[in-house]
């Protein structure tokens, strides 16, 4: 199934229609959906958690065998499960049953919004062994659908909500998205229309050139200069805005280890994680060259700092030697200087009639 991945997932143009809408709606509901609307008890609200289960069901799109997206539904399921069990422990409550856990699953589906979610779901359904989805994995797949087919056909009487304000938070949702990319969008127009072309260009240097003349440049006042933010100052700024919104994990959706321990990784999330690094280093470098702004990597800590002072170490040594070699060179030089003219010396006097070259050949054999 990895190999026939390309050929077997999405394959059918109304799949993925149902994708981009499904998307479209849970990204329209994450804006005001809340657990009181799901009617989730308040000792099973735990953010804590549902991050977790949040990162767990965002890596569905990084595996292709229908058996590894399918554990990726399982491990974010027996993350909510344990965290109703363990609050109904902690409460001496009953043990938490499908009418506790489908909604908080439902809550996390909503937070997440895995693109693709509909065609993940019927991958599996499709391709998965008939026998190895069974008890557990069945169970908790069968919620999963359910979850999606909830939001799917979502009313203002599922979320007890009046009809109107219902409507009224789904325009809310759709026109701030809506502002959001016309944004983007006026950035971009406002980028091309800044850039001039070569004859809008020419005719602004003739004119500034020739109401240069025009004036006494001693009377013309200095231009002041505006220094430009530096990346502290940046990330400063950014950080603020970050802590003033609301829901600011809606930020870090797509660094799926950024909440991860190190006992949470495998080695199937080395290939993962490399390549999230290497793309937030390629933004990094290309928003610094973009800006103007010298890009200074952060200061390591930790082991890398251990390994920069190894590495300071061994290049001191490497110095070292090479001065040491150098000083050994210059005394063997001059050793070999003083011999050769103590040579040529007793030659002259013997009056031996050795050439040069043969004397040298001699002297260093």
């Amino acid at each position: 199934m990895t190999k026939l991945f390309n050929r077997a997932f999405a394959s059918l143009p109304e799949d993925v229609k149902h994708d981009e809408e499904l998307y479209e709606k849970i990204s329209l509901l994450q804006q005001f959906v809340t657990p009181e609307n799901l009617d989730i008890k308040p000792n099973f609200r735990n953010e804590t958690s549902w991050l977790l289960a949040q990162k767990e069901l965002q890596k569905i799109n990084m595996y292709k065998a229908p058996r590894d997206k399918l554990v990726c539904i399982l491990n974010c399921c027996k993350v909510i499960n344990n965290l109703l069990i363990n609050a109904s422990i902690a409460l001496k409550d009953n043990p938490p049953g499908a009418d506790d856990f489908l909604p908080v699953l439902i809550y996390v589906t909503l937070k997440a919004n895995p693109p693709q979610l509909y065609s993940n779901l019927l991958y599996i359904e499709r391709y998965r062994r008939r026998s190895r989805l069974v008890s557990e994995s069945a169970y908790f797949f069968t919620n999963i659908v359910s979850a999606e087919s909830f939001i799917w056909n979502i009313t203002a009487e599922s979320l007890s909500m009046d009809e109107m304000e219902f409507q009224r938070k789904m325009d809310s949702a759709r026109a701030y998205l809506l502002g959001q990319s016309t944004n983007i969008e006026n950035l971009k127009d406002q980028a091309n229309e800044s850039i001039p072309d070569h004859k809008t260009q020419a005719s602004e240097v003739q004119r500034s050139v020739g109401s240069y003349i025009q004036k006494n440049v001693y009377n013309v006042p200095p231009t002041p200069i505006v220094k430009a933010p530096s990346l502290s100052d940046l990330e400063n700024k950014g950080a603020t805005e970050i802590l003033k919104d609301d829901r600011p994990i809606k930020y870090f959706q797509e660094y799926p280890f950024l909440f991860a321990q190190a006992g949470d990784l495998t080695v199937d999330d080395v290939e993962n994680l490399l390549n999230c690094y290497k793309k937030l280093v390629f933004k990094y470098i290309s928003l610094s060259k973009g800006m103007g702004i010298p890009a200074a990597p952060p200061a390591a800590s930790g082991t890398q700092s251990q390994s920069k002072a190894d590495t300071d170490k061994e290049s001191e040594g490497v110095i070292e030697e090479e001065e040491t070699s150098a000083e050994k060179s210059e005394i063997i030089q001059r050793s070999n200087d003083s011999s050769s003219e103590n040579l040529f010396s007793g030659m002259e006097e013997t009056e031996q009639k050795t050439s040069i070259d043969e004397a040298i050949t001699q002297y260093s054999c």
